[in-house]
């Protein structure tokens, strides 16, 4: 563990009978880092989550914040600011009263004037000025989630735990208060773990993602170096699409689609495997005598996803942008780039 990390979570254990939510996680948070742990239902993450903040026994583990062990203290003396998937506000109380609800019990308690005053600031922060005297009934679920934020940031907190505060809110509503999160979390500092199964998400708000499986980090790395170069074959296929392709693997490439494709660190060596390989990865061109068909297509925008039918039996899925997308029925050519960066490739079988 580093030693300059401002949160170190220790080889944490926790065990409900025979399952393991964790199964020795170690992992450091930097000050003022922003890191999001990704991974399926019961992996681990929201556990973990929890037990930082003290709200989850461990059977086994150590938890560090800022030099300090906070294992065995109670959750009301972590300092931590945490933002849960339903909202959580009190409905008697108008957006100001639920900012300043956690400054009122602090062992020394923030005065009246002061207490205003920082609501108003943080109200302000998060674009709520004008909805200071409503109650959580009169506003939007997504201004509801706003005013969740700012009261856990009004009380300064070591550390921020996020756990799926998205997932409620429609996609653009999500999307724009992801960016605002962001934007505050930068501005003010604050070290920040946030916990989502969203992978757009996850990628789209973290200095660092974290992979979790059965209890452990499978892999963390910068959203870009996890999706471009994933070290085991569950983090290739859990983050983004991939396409399993079949080939053969020879001394640090595999041959698939008539082109010869680097390997990543990880993959196998030798013998049959299968490349996990992107859509974006895939070169898709109109041609009579190509080797594939389209037989459906999606328009996503800017980029149109395509699922073609090989002449071989088997699928893939390309993206590519709109403009470029071939009709459906088309016959085509498909390769794999082989200006592209190296994929994973696991054994065959």
């Amino acid at each position: 563990m580093s030693a300059s990390a401002y949160v170190q979570l220790v080889d944490l254990a926790k065990y409900f009978g025979k399952v393991k939510a964790l199964d020795g996680l170690s992992l450091d948070i930097a000050e003022g880092e922003l890191v999001a742990l990704l991974g399926p239902s019961g992996c681990g993450k929201t556990t973990a989550l929890r037990a930082l903040a003290g709200l989850q026994e461990l059977d086994r583990g150590q938890m560090i914040v800022d030099g300090k062990d906070v294992t065995f203290q109670k959750a009301s003396s972590r300092g931590m600011g945490m933002v849960f998937q339903a909202y959580s506000l009190f409905p008697h109380m108008t957006a100001r009263e639920n900012v300043e609800y956690g400054l009122k019990l602090r062992a020394h308690k923030t005065a009246g004037d002061k207490r205003k005053a920082r609501s108003a600031e943080l109200l302000e922060l998060v674009g709520l000025s004008t909805h200071a005297n409503h109650y959580p009934h009169q506003l939007s679920g997504g201004q509801q989630q706003r005013v969740a934020l700012a009261r856990a940031l009004a009380i300064s907190p070591k550390v921020l735990l996020l756990d799926e505060p998205l997932s409620a809110l429609d996609a653009k509503v999500r999307t724009q208060l992801r960016e605002e999160i962001r934007r505050i979390q930068v501005e003010l500092g604050t070290t920040t773990l946030f916990v989502t199964h969203d992978q757009e998400e996850a990628l789209g708000i973290a200095d660092r993602v974290g992979v979790m499986r059965n209890g452990q980090l499978e892999q963390i790395a910068a959203p870009a170096a996890l999706y471009d170069r994933p070290k085991t074959a569950f983090v290739a296929e859990f983050v983004g699409l991939t396409n399993p392709i079949a080939g053969k693997v020879n001394s640090g490439s595999i041959e698939v689609l008539g082109g010869v494709v680097k390997t990543l660190p990880g993959s196998i060596t030798s013998g049959a495997g299968i490349a996990l390989v992107r859509p974006e990865s895939i070169d898709v061109v109109a041609s009579k005598s190509g080797n594939a068909t389209i037989f459906s297509a999606s328009f996503l925008g800017a980029t149109c996803r395509l699922n073609i039918s090989m002449n071989d039996g088997g699928r893939v899925i390309a993206q590519l942008p709109s403009p470029d997308a071939v009709g459906l029925g088309a016959s085509v050519s498909v390769k794999v780039s082989l200006l592209d960066i190296p994929v994973f490739v696991k054994a065959a079988g």
